[in-house]
């Protein structure tokens, strides 16, 4: 008897910048693929986007974001421009991540009423999509992102603060987001023989082991399963910067 198997996509959509660039759109579709998982992410990309940028650009219906789509069968294509309400309005989506811009992530007041905002439309228009909450990472300790003196030029501070508002603005905002900790999985690779090289300019991660790191982060929370377990890695790692990856990821999702 010939039998039928029903192979299901995830579709992901990222409202977000260059960071969901870096976590999103190299490395996640070939972690995936390694277990068959089949996805669909589909990320607004507009450079330094914070909250309040978002949310203006909602309310404006602007069609300021470049559309990237990554599947398994294709694994980056740029569409044309398109609005924030036209993504949510067309689509069908079982993830939807949002973020705060990587110079603000540490700054309490630039949170609200942004974050309400988004989130009201986001569920207004896909009630049935899990909402997520991206987390940002720390510079490196020798960025010269003009916004790191906020911080005081310290990568501890700047991870610190933005751990403040993850749990105030975050943990315990009443829409019950599902966490993607990739910035606690940057610092704790910070913490292995990776060193402080996580980034490639001092705040984007870099194209081996860095985009791969939060990559891994993504695969565990969308497929449930352990990172270690996977055997794909970008032809520019090692085995063992694999290893330190994937651990770093694991850890930070079971923190």
């Amino acid at each position: 008897m010939l039998k039928l198997f029903l192979i299901l996509t995830i579709r992901v959509l990222c409202i977000g910048n260059s960071f969901s660039w870096d976590a999103v759109e190299q490395e996640l579709v070939p972690l995936c693929a390694d277990k068959g998982v089949e996805v669909e992410i589909h990320n607004l990309y507009y450079g330094g986007c914070s909250l309040q940028q978002h949310a203006q650009f909602l309310l404006r219906d602007t069609a300021a974001y470049s559309h990237r789509v990554c599947t398994n069968a294709e694994p980056r294509l740029v569409k044309d421009t398109i609005s924030l309400r036209q993504a949510l309005r067309d689509g069908k989506y079982d993830y939807i991540s949002l973020q705060q811009a990587s110079h603000d992530s540490g700054v309490r007041n630039t949170y609200e009423p942004w974050l309400s905002l988004l989130i009201d439309s986001v569920r207004a228009y896909q009630p049935d999509a899990q909402l997520c909450w991206m987390e940002t990472w720390a510079y490196s300790q020798d960025a010269t992102h003009p916004a790191y003196p906020r911080y005081h030029n310290d990568q501890q501070e700047m991870y610190d603060s933005i751990q403040a508002c993850l749990k105030s603005e975050i943990i315990n905002h009443k829409s019950k987001m599902l966490l993607i900790p990739c910035g606690t999985a940057i610092q704790m690779a910070r913490q292995t023989k990776l060193g402080d090289t996580m980034c490639r300019d001092g705040y984007h991660l870099n194209y081996t082991y860095g985009r791969y790191t939060a990559a891994c982060v993504w695969y565990e929370i969308l497929t449930g399963k352990d990172v270690r377990c996977n055997t794909y890695k970008n032809e520019q790692m090692t085995k063992a910067q694999r290893k330190m990856a994937q651990k770093a990821a694991h850890r930070a999702v079971m923190k």
